[in-house]
């Protein structure tokens, strides 16, 4: 059985604890516009009738609500995520969602997937993988489970292109957004969110990491200026 780190221990109660504002939490980092960037995201999926797709870090499920919105009734969705709290508000939208029953909530860490080989004919991952302490046996995990022929979908924030648009970017970050989320739950998470955003590698070598884990067709499309970057990658 995997076992968390210290600091995977010390994120998943970071998440627990602001798992009642994490839906705005994405709204202050994304601007707003986090939702356009899911439905891209999940567009780029192609998922047959009786399929499956894993959501993976699926949070409040909200990727998982948008794959059930753009897939047939026949396909069932499987939400993973390793924090407790995010399942509890993710299972408390299924309820009020005429999908909720197409989709399954599951406890576990990304790093140990609890599912059979060749398994899912997608998987999808946003806003979580700069979370996964060992990305790279995430990303692994992530390639033993998902069928031949099937593809990788992974948003996550990313750093601007653009000096001065990264510069502007940094200060809302950095000096703005730690302020308003002391305000509205808890300092230090609204702190780790952006610093872990910052630290996250940049688009070439997360796209290198996906090719070690043996992903191919890569490739990837900056969204708005580059603050979120939409990757996909394939299982031959």
């Amino acid at each position: 059985m995997f076992q968390l780190s210290d600091k995977g221990r010390g994120v998943r109660q970071m998440f627990d604890d602001i798992a009642y504002r994490y839906d705005l939490l994405n709204r202050l980092l994304s601007f707003g516009i986090d939702r356009r960037w899911r439905r891209f995201a999940v567009s780029q999926l192609s998922i047959p009738k009786n399929g499956r797709v894993l959501d993976i870090a699926t949070g409040t499920c909200d990727v998982a609500l948008e794959v059930a919105e753009q897939t047939d009734p026949s396909v069932v969705i499987v939400g993973e995520d390793f924090t407790q709290g995010m399942l509890v508000q993710g299972q408390s939208k299924l309820q009020k969602s005429s999908h909720g029953r197409r989709i399954m909530l599951v406890n576990a860490p990304c790093e140990e997937i609890p599912h059979p080989d060749n398994c899912f004919d997608g998987i999808t991952i946003a806003f979580g993988i700069r979370n996964v302490v060992d990305r790279q046996t995430g990303l692994n995990e992530m390639y033993r489970v998902l069928k031949p022929g099937g593809s990788v979908v992974i948003l996550e924030f990313s750093n601007p292109r653009s000096q001065l648009f990264r510069k502007l970017y940094y200060l809302y970050f950095q000096k703005i957004l730690p302020t308003i989320g002391g305000l509205l739950s808890k300092r230090s998470a609204y702190q780790y969110l952006p610093d872990s955003v910052i630290e996250f590698p940049s688009q070439e070598e997360f796209s290198r990491m996906m090719g070690e884990a043996g992903f191919q067709r890569l490739q990837y499309v900056d969204q708005t200026f580059g603050i979120a970057t939409v990757y996909v990658g394939d299982k031959r």
